[in-house]
């Protein structure tokens, strides 16, 4: 079986990876889309993304809300690249953002509109390099 830049190091610089330091604040452990060691580097193209979703029942909801601690790759995307945030309902983007090279932020704005939507359907965040 062949690693991607993606799941090559599952549980300990990708997805699920338990922090050192404590972060996020609410608890010991982050979800990691790509890696959290600094300074490694993958070779990757445009439409290159990672996902998480998971089943949520949208009956009587109006709205997703996204809250969390983004924060960039290290390294600038190829030219006429950008590296774009998105939360999907059933893996289609539904919000997006563009997110900011090295730098962190705090997002809490970053909402979808459902109301339209019952019964259950797949939630997600994704993470994509898009022009």
């Amino acid at each position: 079986m062949s690693f991607t830049a993606w799941d090559r190091g599952r549980g300990v610089r990708q997805l699920r990876v338990v922090q050192p330091n404590g972060f996020p604040q609410s608890g010991n452990a982050a979800f990691v889309l790509g890696s959290d060691d600094p300074g490694y580097y993958e070779q990757i193209v445009r439409g290159d993304f990672v996902q998480v979703y998971r089943s949520v029942d949208l009956t009587a909801v109006n709205f997703v809300r996204a809250r969390f601690r983004l924060r960039g790759p290290s390294a600038d995307p190829p030219a006429g690249l950008i590296w774009i945030a998105s939360i999907t309902i059933d893996l289609v983007d539904e919000t997006t953002i563009t997110v900011p090279t090295a730098r962190t932020r705090d997002l809490v704005d970053l909402v979808a509109h459902v109301s339209k939507l019952t019964g259950d359907h797949l939630v997600g965040f994704k993470l994509e390099l898009s022009e």
